[in-house]
């Protein structure tokens, strides 16, 4: 059987070159790019892979198309900042060779916040049969519907993300669009100072206590700090829509 990696990107000319080293293994790789302005496309031309550009912040529907380009049997989904451990390749090959009886499989995800191993892995499903992948759903947090058993790798992948701040705040601001817009089309309650600050602080707890990061020094309580800060973000935009609209209906 084969086995065909799915990367989306935008933006990942410092990234795109090292994760696909790490996918020599695979049969194909595609690209899915949502336009980028730096020099994505071109590098992972270079290197072997096929790239489809389409545009949209809908991730479900960028995934979607990976799996429509794709020609192998098996699919195994890559974002640009990530890489497969040699001992996640075996384990991808040795499965592919064999009728194991499932569907998909859940990845360790290991991540590196500013370069510093996180305390906390993380469990996603990111490799599966093509004709068992139903589809993507969910527009930012996206997850796949899978038909058959799902199955657990023990390898990880390895996740280097939150490189530097600037990249941070250039995203944030860019998604928290997408967020706040999101919530606002389903009529989220309207935003008041204690809602806006509970939410702030609740991230800010899932982040330090729930994902550990108390464990991570410095790195742990700027991370956590910076989420409360993203939420912040989009629920400010979120009360700037909501806002707007009064306005607008209160002036006829």
């Amino acid at each position: 059987m084969t086995v065909s990696a799915v990367i989306i990107t935008k933006n990942e000319e410092n990234n795109i070159l090292e994760c696909i080293k790490t996918l020599k293994f695979v049969d194909e790789i595609i690209v899915i790019d949502n336009f980028s302005q730096d020099k994505t496309v071109e590098k992972a031309i270079t290197v072997g892979a096929k790239v489809y550009t389409h545009s949209g912040l809908d991730f479900s529907y960028l995934r979607n198309i990976g799996k429509e380009k794709s020609t192998s049997e098996w699919l195994l989904y890559v974002d640009a900042d990530e890489k497969v451990s040699k001992d996640l390749e075996e384990e991808i090959e040795n499965i592919v060779k064999h009728d194991t009886g499932f569907s998909a499989y859940q990845i360790v995800r290991q991540n590196y916040y500013f370069g510093r191993l996180w305390p906390k892995n993380e469990k996603m499903t990111r490799m599966m049969r093509k004709d068992s992948l139903l589809g993507w759903q969910g527009i930012l947090h996206e997850s796949p519907i899978v038909s058959g058993k799902v199955g657990q790798l023990k390898s990880r992948l390895i996740h280097y993300t939150h490189r530097n701040l600037s990249e941070m705040v250039a995203k944030t601001n860019e998604w928290s669009e997408v967020e706040a817009q999101l919530r606002y089309k389903n009529n989220h309650p309207n935003i008041t100072w204690w809602r806006l600050l509970r939410m702030m602080l609740t991230s800010f707890f899932d982040s330090y206590v729930e994902k550990e990061a108390w464990k991570a020094g410095s790195e742990g309580i700027i991370e956590s700090i910076y989420q409360s800060f993203s939420m912040f973000i989009t629920y400010a935009k979120l009360w700037e829509k909501q806002n707007t609209y009064l306005r607008k209906k209160r002036n006829g």
